[in-house]
């Protein structure tokens, strides 16, 4: 039995080895930087993180169970880095085990180097990001957008360029359109892709968000959500509204809306804003928690 376990701990080491991770040395930071196009040990402290990445929500229970792997058994996958004009290596992929690594209090990590200019970065990081399915959807939809921003192209090169379809990019893209509370929601798994593609159908923006409180106090599935809209785009054939008044409370609602979407992007949270029309109403903040209160908190301490 110990003959078996020592040959098979020999295979495992002879697979690592033959990846050339292991025979690489590391990294000297006084000397060249590895040459384009190789693997070898980087120092955590020189690696610059992307400026591009798509991802920005972390799951701490994850990286927390990725750390103990890596302590336990190290990075198997190397990060891929690029090489920039003035002999920097910032990070393309790879952020999770990067974060993972750190916390394992190791001081280095296995990489491939690369050359790539930025518009190559955002679309590796993307692309990479999008096939190991760690995205969320408004993380995916920002970072399309970036792509279709930066690199100056249309929906259909970028659906060639990584492997999707024009109309998944469109219906991905069109959920930034949600107001900023359901787009957390979203992200941080309150309600899934469909029903937010759901509430999309609705054009008044308090009728989405009311629908959305709704869907999370009754757990609502997504057929029951699209059962309302039917139903609500019936009476709203019904009895349509007079033009006047529809004119005035779009107008409303479009500022407190803008107001709105502002400080959820500020306070990073839910935030809800009840007007009664004249000129009086409430600013509610919403928080899951006594951490989360206290960093409210300081914002609003350090904005007085």
């Amino acid at each position: 039995m110990s003959a078996k376990k020592r040959a098979l701990g020999k295979g495992l080491g002879a697979l690592l080895d033959s990846s050339g991770i292991e025979q690489q040395p590391i990294y000297d930071v006084e000397k060249d930087l590895l040459p384009v196009g190789t693997v070898g040990k980087v120092p955590l402290n020189i690696i610059e993180l992307n400026p591009f990445q798509p991802r920005t929500d972390f799951d701490e229970e994850a990286l927390n169970d990725l750390a103990a792997s890596i302590k336990e058994q190290g990075v198997i996958q190397p990060i891929t880095l690029r090489k920039t004009n003035d002999n920097k290596l910032q990070l393309i992929a790879g952020e999770r085990r990067l974060k993972a690594t750190r916390m394992a209090g190791l001081s280095d990590i296995p990489a491939y180097i690369i050359a790539a200019d930025e518009g190559a970065m955002l679309e590796m990081a993307i692309v990479e990001n999008i096939q190991r399915e760690n995205l969320n959807p408004i993380e995916i939809a920002l970072g399309y957008k970036q792509l279709l921003e930066n690199n100056s192209i249309t929906q259909e090169v970028l659906s060639e360029k990584i492997g999707k379809s024009r109309s998944s990019i469109a219906n991905t893209l069109r959920l930034l359109k949600l107001p900023g509370t359901i787009q957390i929601g979203l992200r941080q798994e309150q309600i899934s892709t469909g029903h937010a593609k759901a509430l999309l159908a609705l054009e008044d923006v308090q009728t989405q968000l009311d629908l959305f409180n709704d869907i999370l106090a009754q757990e609502l599935s997504v057929r029951e959500v699209e059962e309302i809209i039917r139903i609500i785009a019936e009476k709203h054939k019904e009895k349509p509204s007079r033009p006047d008044q529809k004119s005035s409370a779009s107008k409303i609602k479009k500022e407190y809306q803008e107001l709105q979407n502002e400080l959820e992007s500020s306070f990073n949270t839910s935030v809800q804003i009840k007007s009664k029309g004249d000129g009086k109403g409430s600013i509610v903040i919403k928080f899951s928690s006594d951490e989360e209160l206290n960093r409210l908190a300081a914002i609003l301490k350090k904005e007085e």
